[in-house]
């Protein structure tokens, strides 16, 4: 052609535009620039279009923009819309917007352009306010409009306002759209309202592929794998072939609900059909395999693939994660950097993962200076990782130092460090923790709330428990297990029986967590009888116990003394076959030495497979108690020779040992050691035991001299010791002393008055000790009642002094007498008056001064077979009248008695005590 008009090259760009020619027609569009023919609107519309179908520069369509703009057609509705929808595509969405807000006029093509490229790029709150702005602006809604704003408001979770757009769709006319119903079933999908979902799904006149995939990817996503399946089946029956994102959706099922068969069936289907390789579906397989525990076939398959794609990496990192393999993990971790493949954020914390859940924090740290090389240090997703693992692993200091640099206030990472102070005990300071997040405005989820509630339970805070557990509730969090959980153990802790048992209740889903919560808080806030009625009733609901439930119950058996409940947990641990479990021989051995069954104590130590620490610590505290301080000594150096380090509580159990069997220079000597060899710093408890050591062995003065040299100041316990020694020696002067200091740190503890009132009446000042009782009155502090307990056929019968409320009081008052008698034949004299002056003997009923331990025996020995051992516990010390009569009584009845005091135990045998006398 000699002469080319516009109207010319508009054609011929037409023409190679309708046969998708792109690139012929940008080159169509530099030749006419060229030969200085001026684009019409029609041409710049064309060649915008063509940019859109190809991969174009971002410079170029800035320059075809500028020239639009030289043209004047900057405000041209028929080059602007098709220049927004470029920008928006392209993703420059700022571009779009300001091409978009320079328009004066703008039809219903510019508002769907804006809006479906904003909600296309991740922008959906704007998409939204744009369509209610094209409201206002008197624009009508098309389909295209709903579709595009539909989206947005399932991507952000607008639900209500989906709902809402679904009754102008309707009024509008367009509710039989295809697309529109599509968007529709996405919504309702998401949303988990599948009613409607499945309704709009089922009045549709035209099904496509878009409309099953919208509605089984919505029920895969939701775990309805079933419902998912079988509506694939209806998609086969109207003759739909099943793209990408439908196989995808289908695998995701499958792998939900485990069902391997099925998914190896689509993954045939997907061969078959030449989808195998896509990217989705290569991720969904892998996934699936993983999910279903095919770790083999998964890594078989993971070979298989274009292994450029680093989210197969990711998924095989987690596979073996879950394995906890750490060789394969770190293999294929490492094969990720000999083959050059950039790990993303979610490649360090599927490996970190793997090394929390093992313990290889080294290894952790290794990665860590990988994270911070390659730039993710300031990732959020990857920091709350390391926070969780470093928190886990007890370095709390990096944890939180990491937790500081975060820019982002996020939740987990949050969650994670409270959580870790929570773990390692530190209360105070996670729930210092917890209430910073709250001020900065961040939500706590079910295990922030859990992590807090634990550690009040931790130092017993009832009232901020129970705030927190208001918050839990207002934040829809309370319903959780784990919070449900938390709830029971805190309130069992703190010994609010009522709101442990409602809180206990309130779970729907009851775990082991839930049922030890109940148990073990009980047993540690002193509920012991009601631990073991919550172990008794989980028996029965069939919940199988495990070494912490049986460790709680073993405890409290113990702490009752309950000798015939123990041996019952100890049968049911060798059904289980737990027997060998170190922690529950531990247990074990407690029990046994606290029911006084010190042989049964020695047999489960002597049996244990393996010994720890605690193995030691019970065995050697435990013959202490006993009175058998040799044997505890005995047991001490061979857990030095075996290499064992002996710990705090270790020195506590030897020191007392010690005390019990007067071996003054061999526990001076061991306290010594306690730094000198073991880099130990005595606490107050072992000097508590050097000053007892001193004073049972009467070396007063070199008592009070040890307190005044102690490094610390002395606490209640320590002068309550020497206080106690002083009566034993009648050494007023010093117990004066120790009184004086013992009031100051303790004025309303009716034990110091007791002590100080029966060290002046076995001295003989009666005056004295007429006014400390008088003292005592005047500040209202009242006297523990001495108490005596034994278990006779299943019930434990409880004595007081001069006690005569037992129903067979009668009977066990004479049979007390022809005991007395009988003792009184073979040498035993009643010394009951001594802290009694004439007067008040003469005054007092002679039944007033029979205390409860004599009581107690009395009703055991006319109560239980010959062959059954008395038990008997005591909440004070025992006295020596009754010391020196319950020998008489073992010998006169042939009987072993066991007397577990407030100090130790005492076994009666023959007319002989364990403590030699010396206690």
């Amino acid at each position: 052609m000699p002469h080319r008009s516009s109207f010319s090259w508009n054609n011929i760009i037409h023409g190679f535009l309708a046969k998708k020619l792109t690139s012929h027609v940008l080159d169509l569009f530099s030749r006419m620039i060229a030969d200085n023919v001026h684009p019409d609107e029609t041409t710049f519309a064309w060649v915008l279009r063509a940019c859109g179908g190809g991969n174009v520069r971002f410079q170029y369509i800035e320059q075809i923009h500028a020239r639009i703009i030289c043209h004047g057609f900057g405000t041209n509705l028929l080059v602007c819309n098709p220049l927004i929808d470029l920008y928006a595509k392209k993703g420059y969405v700022d571009n779009a917007k300001k091409v978009f807000d320079k328009l004066y006029l703008r039809d219903s093509v510019s508002w769907v352009a804006m809006i479906s490229g904003l909600s296309q790029n991740g922008r959906e709150k704007e998409a939204v306010l744009l369509f209610i702005q094209m409201q206002t602006s008197g624009i009508l809604p098309t389909p295209y409009v709903f579709s595009s704003v539909l989206s947005a408001c399932t991507k952000i979770e607008l639900f209500e306002m989906g709902a809402q757009l679904h009754s102008l769709i309707f009024k509008g006319g367009f509710s039989c759209e295809t697309y529109v119903c599509n968007a529709l079933v996405t919504l309702y999908s998401r949303s988990g309202n599948f009613i409607s979902a499945e309704e709009i799904f089922k009045t549709m006149i035209h099904r496509d592929a878009v409309s099953y995939n919208s509605l089984i990817s919505g029920l895969a996503q939701r775990g309805f794998s079933d419902r998912a399946l079988e509506l694939f089946k209806r998609m086969q029956i109207d003759c739909l072939e099943p793209d990408c994102v439908t196989i995808a959706s289908l695998l995701s099922a499958c792998a939900d609900v485990g069902a391997l068969h099925k998914g190896t069936q689509l993954h045939s289907l997907a061969i078959k059909a030449g989808m195998s390789s896509d990217i989705i579906l290569e991720g969904s397989l892998l996934d699936l395999y993983v999910k279903c525990s095919d770790v083999q076939t998964a890594y078989e398959f993971f070979i298989t693939t274009e292994t450029e794609n680093v989210v197969l990496w990711n998924v095989m990192l987690v596979a073996y994660g879950q394995l906890d393999d750490l060789n394969e993990s770190f293999h294929i971790f490492r094969q990720m950097h000999i083959e050059g493949m950039i790990p993303n954020q979610y490649t360090y914390p599927s490996i970190l993962r793997t090394c929390t859940s093992v313990g290889a924090l080294n290894l952790g740290e290794q990665i860590h200076t990988q994270v911070i090389k390659t730039g993710f240090h300031l990732n959020v997703y990857v920091c709350s990782v390391l926070i969780d693992m470093y928190a886990k692993h007890g370095k709390l200091d990096t944890a939180l130092k990491i937790l500081s640099r975060l820019t982002e206030d996020d939740v987990v990472s949050w969650t994670a460090m409270i959580a870790g102070y929570a773990q390692h005990d530190l209360f105070s300071e996670s729930l210092i923790l917890f209430e910073e997040m709250q001020k900065r405005g961040i939500r706590s989820d079910n295990i922030g709330f859990s992590s807090a509630i634990s550690a009040c339970a931790g130092i017993q805070a009832l009232n901020q428990g129970r705030q927190i557990h208001a918050q839990s509730c207002v934040s829809g969090c309370s319903d959780d297990l784990s919070v449900g959980n938390a709830l029971v153990t805190l309130y069992a802790r703190c010994g609010r029986i009522l709101e442990a048992y409602h809180a206990f209740e309130a779970i729907d889903a009851k775990d082991n967590i839930s049922w030890n919560g109940l148990i073990s808080g009980f047993a540690q806030s002193g509920y012991f009888e009601e631990a073991l009625q919550v172990f008794n009733r989980m028996n029965k609901a069939g919940v199988e116990a495990n070494l912490f439930t049986f460790g709680s119950a073993i405890s409290a058996a113990a702490n009752l003394a309950n000798i015939k409940q123990g041996e019952q947990i100890h049968a049911a641990i060798i059904k289980t076959g737990k027997n060998s479990e170190t922690e529950v021989s531990n247990a074990l051995i407690t029990l046994y030495s606290k029911c006084g069954s010190i042989n049964d104590a020695n047999k489960e130590f002597s049996e244990m497979p393996e010994k720890n620490e605690i193995s030691w610590n019970a065995m050697i505290t435990g013959y202490s108690q006993h009175g058998r301080g040799v044997e505890s000594i005995h047991l001490f150096e061979e857990m030095k020779q075996l290499g064992v380090a002996p710990s705090h509580v270790t020195f506590v159990g030897v020191l007392s040992a010690c005390s019990h069997v007067g071996l003054v220079d061999e526990g001076l000597g061991y306290f010594e050691s306690m730094s000198k060899e073991h880099g130990l710093v005595p606490k107050p408890e072992h000097y508590a035991c050097v000053v007892d050591l001193l004073g049972r062995a009467g070396s007063l003065s070199s008592a009070r001299k040890f307190i005044k040299e102690m490094p610390m100041k002395p606490d209640a316990m320590i002068w309550r010791t020497l206080l106690s020694a002083c009566i034993t020696h009648k050494n007023t002067e010093i117990g004066e002393f120790a009184a004086h200091h013992l009031l100051e740190l303790e004025p309303e503890d009716s034990a110091t008055y007791v002590l100080l009132s029966n060290m002046y009446a076995v001295a003989g000042m009666w005056g004295c000790r007429d006014q400390t009782r008088q003292l005592m009155k005047e500040r209202g502090v009242k006297k523990e009642p001495g108490r005596s307990w034994i278990e006779v056929k299943n019930s434990v019968h409880a004595f007081f002094v001069g006690d005569k409320l037992h129903p067979l009081a009668d009977k066990i008052y004479e049979f007390l007498g022809d005991l007395n008698e009988r003792a009184a034949e073979i040498g035993y004299v009643e010394d009951r008056y001594n802290l009694w002056n004439e007067i008040e003997q003469q005054q007092k009923d002679p039944t007033e001064y029979i205390h409860s331990e004599k009581l107690a025996i009395s009703f055991g020995l006319l109560s239980l077979s010959n062959t059954i051992p008395i038990r008997v516990i005591k909440n004070l010390r025992v006295c020596n009248d009754c010391h020196n009569w319950i020998k008489y009584m073992s010998k006169i009845s042939d009987r072993t008695i066991i007397v577990r005091d407030a100090y130790r135990f005492h076994h009666f045998k023959d007319g002989v005590c364990s403590c030699r006398d010396y206690w």
